[in-house]
């Protein structure tokens, strides 16, 4: 099993066809270096399809994920704002099923309105 201690979504859409050293030029691009033990998530500009490329401190491993009839909850990119955000593993595992990762600390919480 690959240890993931970070966890960063690329704001900006990537061409899915983009391979995994592609992905990796784009990592450095945005962060000067992918880190060892850090997970890197990409998306298409339809927000229907997702890589992950991973650093596992010895080389890159790229994994990909398709919704059919719905699209992933992705943030946006806003002018100046940033290109990437860091995701908590609940927020990873909420966004790679399709839920609202952004919505999770509003969620765990039920009150009287």
């Amino acid at each position: 099993m690959i240890r993931i201690d970070a966890m960063w979504l690329a704001v900006e859409p990537i061409d899915m066809r983009a391979g995994a050293d592609r992905l990796l030029a784009r990592v450095v691009q945005v962060f000067g270096a992918a880190q060892a033990h850090h997970g890197y998530l990409f998306a298409n500009s339809r927000g229907t399809r997702i890589k992950l490329l991973v650093h596992d401190g010895f080389g890159v491993g790229c994994a990909a994920r398709r919704l059919n009839a719905a699209h992933f909850t992705w943030a946006s990119a806003t002018l100046g704002g940033p290109a990437s955000l860091e995701l908590g593993r609940a927020q990873f595992d909420a966004l790679v099923l399709g839920l609202p990762w952004q919505r999770l600390l509003e969620l765990q919480r039920i009150c009287r309105a």
